[in-house]
């Protein structure tokens, strides 16, 4: 069979499948479009750009500055850069505070990337249940049509014929749902491994910060301010409010 006429021989089983591959065209494309696209926004620069791992990381021991590492957070966007940024606004402020702005910014972050993987899974779900009633409609009418054939019609090869046709939407369904269902998995893993780097520059900042604990709260204003001179490198903050 030539490459014509296999092409002609699938488009005529697509035909022969009936209204119900349309919308199972439709979610092929679906998976196809955000695969793609999630494919080139959860690359690991995404998550922890390796220049925002590094000079965070290169921060000296005991003169760790917010300000500085906030800068850096605007200067490198990311996912790690933004749960950085969330747990330096809560500088001076108890360690569980602190923890908490980590996990409320990482569970937004995890949503919105997500979001369009949600697409994907949608399809696994929808495509073999548009195949499924494609094939229960096609066999419908397969018996009708054998419950009352022509005259001289053979009933054994029209329902034999009829079901051929009906398991098409099926066929098709669980074609598309198959490689969706690999898609998201893979994505889904890309997600836990970006968000394990995050947690791994989170866990490096975090005890900088504990030395703060109780010395008066920094504002985001005041961690958007330049960072003064090295040399002079200290937290800028209120001071705590006397006790009555």
């Amino acid at each position: 069979m030539s490459g014509l006429e296999r092409i002609q021989t699938l488009w005529q089983l697509f035909l022969a499948g009936g209204l119900l591959m349309w919308p199972i065209v439709a979610m092929s494309l679906v998976v196809v479009t955000f695969g793609i696209e999630r494919l080139f926004a959860l690359r690991q620069r995404k998550f922890v750009p390796p220049e925002l791992a590094r000079e965070l990381a290169d921060l000296e021991e005991g003169r760790f500055d917010p300000r500085l590492a906030y800068r850096l957070c605007n200067d490198h966007p990311s996912v790690a850069g933004r749960v950085v940024q969330a747990l330096l606004e809560k500088t001076g402020r108890p360690l569980p505070e602190m923890e908490r702005a980590v996990e409320v910014e990482k569970e937004r972050e995890a949503s919105r990337l997500y979001a369009n993987v949600r697409p994907i899974s949608l399809a696994v779900s929808v495509t073999p249940l548009l195949g499924l009633l494609g094939t229960v409609q096609g066999m419908i009418m397969a018996f009708m049509k054998t419950a009352s054939p022509e005259a001289g019609a053979n009933r054994a090869t029209e329902l034999a014929g009829g079901i051929y046709v009906a398991l098409i939407t099926t066929f098709a369904g669980l074609c598309v749902a198959i490689p969706a269902a690999m898609i998201a998995h893979f994505l889904e893993g890309r997600i836990l491994k970006g968000f394990r780097g995050v947690d791994e520059v989170v866990d490096g900042v975090l005890p900088q910060l504990e030395r703060f604990e109780g010395k008066g709260r920094v504002t985001p204003a005041q961690l958007a301010a330049s960072p003064p001179p090295a040399a002079a490198r200290t937290v800028v903050a209120r001071p705590a409010a006397p006790h009555s």
